[in-house]
């Protein structure tokens, strides 16, 4: 079983915390922890600062600044990136009135860094407001130990085949329920609109669903979600990733299933919109796959194999209820003539950014 002794995380005695956790903040201070996503498009940092004031809104906050020499994002002879908060946030660590607050990275002549996905997706929502978009997206992702074995698997072989663990319950099929619960709370305290979670197909694997968000908002709070879920996973000394396909072999990989609507999709007889979307959406289908992870579509090939509930990565595919094409109609919606549908081709480690601003540009703006 699990064996986290080589986990340094895992060794500390949390109940000593408590006795500075509780020591009270003066009058008037606050913690803001700033968040962002460092030059690899997937991984996150952040760093602390104390407030003398409550803010109201990302405008009260001051732009902040870091060592983007040592994230991948600037040389040491120019290594300044400045931090812009967009988004604010309950933070369920600290408590109180304190913040994590979630910022875009720019350069020092004002311009977006590489990894600022959000600043392009931004103009394109504002283009598509008329238009009323709405997201969803389930996060699948991996435990692993310190030693990135999956959690719970036998340390020299493997468990057995995939069958019991899909929304499973018990110890022998499902694995470090405590992470999953904690993050769902802390989500839920945070202000993140997470709407569920359950056990996947492969053990040790999980997902959580975010939304349904209008336009931009699903971005921010599917971004702060994975924070939430690193900084607790790292509380027990265990390792969560989001690689697309973190075991080789007969496993099924992790997506980040995307749904999407529209106003004249939530109509009645809006199966006509969600049908016209899906035609758009096939002619740009190469497009979208170079968005839909932070390799350009390189990590999606290890998932996107047509097996384990997949579609291939190289053809286009759509249909009612199946989930190894590349969009799926839910069969109630298909039933009901109107809704949304799900791109299953985003893997689990995309920008979200990326895949609302490629489905918008298509769905809505037309851009081939």
């Amino acid at each position: 079983m699990a064996n986290l002794d080589c986990s340094p995380n895992a060794g500390i005695n949390k109940n000593l915390l408590t006795r500075y956790t509780s020591l009270p903040l003066p009058d008037g201070k606050i913690i803001a922890t700033y968040i962002w996503i460092d030059g690899t498009g997937q991984f996150l940092r952040c760093k602390d600062r104390t407030l003398e004031f409550i803010p109201k809104s990302p405008k009260d906050l001051p732009i902040w600044n870091y060592d983007g020499s040592s994230c991948y994002q600037a040389s040491g002879a120019n290594s300044d990136v400045y931090l812009h908060p967009v988004t604010i946030y309950r933070d369920p660590f600290r408590r109180g009135d304190n913040i994590l607050v979630l910022c875009e990275t720019y350069n020092f002549d004002g311009t977006p860094t590489a990894s600022n996905k959000r600043a392009e997706c931004a103009k394109t929502v504002q283009k598509c407001a008329h238009e009323e978009p709405w997201f969803g997206i389930e996060q699948e992702y991996t435990l692993l130990n310190y030693d990135q074995r999956p959690f719970g698997w036998p340390k020299n072989g493997f468990p057995g085949p995939q069958g019991p663990y899909y929304c499973g319950v018990g110890a022998d099929k499902v694995f470090a329920r405590d992470i999953v619960d904690a993050h769902y709370r802390a989500c839920l305290y945070a202000g993140v609109k997470i709407c569920g979670t359950n056990a996947e197909v492969m053990p040790a694997q999980w997902e959580y669903q975010v939304g349904p968000c209008v336009g931009i908002s699903v971005g921010d709070d599917l971004w702060m979600s994975r924070f939430l879920l690193h900084r607790i996973a790292e509380d027990f000394g265990i390792v969560a990733t989001l690689d697309p396909k973190p075991m080789p072999g007969d496993w099924n990989g992790a997506g980040a299933h995307t749904n999407v609507s529209t106003k004249a999709m939530r109509a009645p007889n809006g199966i006509g919109a969600i049908e016209e979307a899906i035609k758009k959406l096939s002619k740009c289908h190469d497009r979208h796959i170079k968005a839909y992870d932070p390799h350009g579509g390189q990590d999606n090939m290890r998932r996107l194999t047509g097996r384990h509930e997949t579609s291939s990565i190289n053809d286009f595919s759509a249909g009612v209820a199946h989930r190894g094409a590349s969009v799926r109609i839910p069969r109630g919606v298909n039933d009901d003539k109107c809704g949304y549908f799900e791109d299953r081709r985003p893997s689990s480690n995309c920008d979200p950014y990326s895949v609302v601003n490629e489905i918008l540009k298509t769905i809505c703006l037309n851009v081939v």
